[in-house]
């Protein structure tokens, strides 16, 4: 397993320790539930290094990046970020990413599970006159989330990011050596990302967790992030979306211009719009007991299977089971019943609109 430059700090802080995506890292400290509650309420810190970062520059990095992603980038201003899919020709996702448009081109942070292959799709298609980078192993990556971030994240820069608005980055220092700070997370909450050099890791952690301490700061692992982005409803490559599935059944659509000259994908996910999809990704809350998980059949109130979980947990926000799963279209309206089979039992639960929380 790999380690990240704050492995060390996460075995001194008695982290429970896993094998994710190649990366040992923490999956929970003080536990899920009050690590939950932690960036709920206060803020919490989390060492996100195993994801990837590449660089492309060059006169050809926006014609690549607009080729290669659903989304369109020629609408970023320098300091702007969006959020979009790498696609295959069938329109299936090959990873969601976000894209930096920096002052030498573009940043793209991808899932650390597809890093490579992203990195072999991306290369594959490069534009004339783009170089590609990959940064991943030069890079730390802290996030810093919840409702007390912005006080945190301003004392330890020393910087105001009261115009720093959601999805825009700035350049900041930290010991005299720059740091990317980004409005950004995967919590629901509002929050930060900070991306610099490796040897930066340990002390700007220590400091995170040191002056954080009047917050209410604490350390959180993988199981807390993942309960954190369910509830805010916000899908999870590998689960509730993959290579199987398009932006346009994953609720993505927004994300996917359909305007733009070409992209890959592009004409599947234009007859897919115009013939309307037969699947899409719905969240539903259970009314009866019982937590659904990822594979138990979706099925109709007449019994008939209509698709599969493929998020769910006992929402520790929320204090009920919530999940989310591909269902025929017409079950995927709001207030629709349901049926959750869970193990030899029927469970009742209820198509919502928006998310879970917030």
């Amino acid at each position: 397993m790999k380690k990240t430059p704050l492995t060390e700090k996460h075995r001194a802080l008695g982290a429970k320790m896993v094998d994710y995506a190649g990366f040992e890292m923490p999956v929970q400290y003080a536990g899920v539930l009050e690590e939950t509650k932690t960036v709920r309420t206060n803020v919490g810190i989390f060492d996100l290094t195993h994801m990837g970062e590449f660089e492309l520059t060059g006169p050809g990095a926006l014609e690549t990046v607009n080729y290669v992603t659903t989304n369109d980038a020629s609408v970023l201003k320098e300091g702007e970020i969006q959020y979009t899919c790498l696609t295959k020709e069938d329109g299936g996702i090959i990873d969601d990413i976000l894209v930096y448009r920096t002052a030498d081109g573009f940043l793209l942070v991808v899932n650390a599970a597809n890093a490579a292959k992203d990195y072999a799709w991306i290369e594959q298609h490069l534009k004339s006159g783009t170089e590609l980078k990959d940064l991943s192993d030069e890079l730390t990556l802290i996030a810093v989330q919840g409702p007390k971030s912005a006080p945190l994240v301003e004392e330890i820069f020393n910087v105001s990011v009261a115009d720093l608005k959601g999805y825009t980055f700035t350049e900041v220092t930290y010991e005299g050596e720059k740091v990317l700070l980004s409005r950004t997370g995967y919590t629901g909450e509002d929050g930060f990302e900070l991306y610099f050099a490796n040897a930066l890791a340990e002390k700007l952690w220590d400091e995170c967790l040191q002056k954080g301490e009047k917050h209410g700061v604490a350390p959180i692992g993988l199981g807390a992030r993942d309960s954190l982005r369910l509830e805010a409803r916000m899908p999870l490559y590998g689960n509730d979306i993959s290579e199987e599935t398009s932006p346009l059944e994953a609720g993505l659509s927004r994300f996917v211009k359909l305007d733009k000259e070409s992209f890959i994908g592009k004409d599947f996910l234009q007859k897919q719009k115009e013939e309307g999809v037969q699947r899409r990704l719905a969240a539903f809350v259970m009314v009866d007991k019982g937590i659904p998980r990822q594979g138990y059949p979706l099925l109709n109130m007449d019994g008939e299977e209509i698709g599969a979980v493929t998020s769910g947990t006992h929402s520790p926000t929320l204090d009920y089971p919530i999940g989310m799963g591909y269902v025929d279209v017409a079950y995927a309206k709001p207030d629709t019943e349901i049926q959750v089979q869970i193990r030899k039992k029927l469970a009742k639960a209820k198509i919502i609109k928006g998310r879970f929380i917030g």
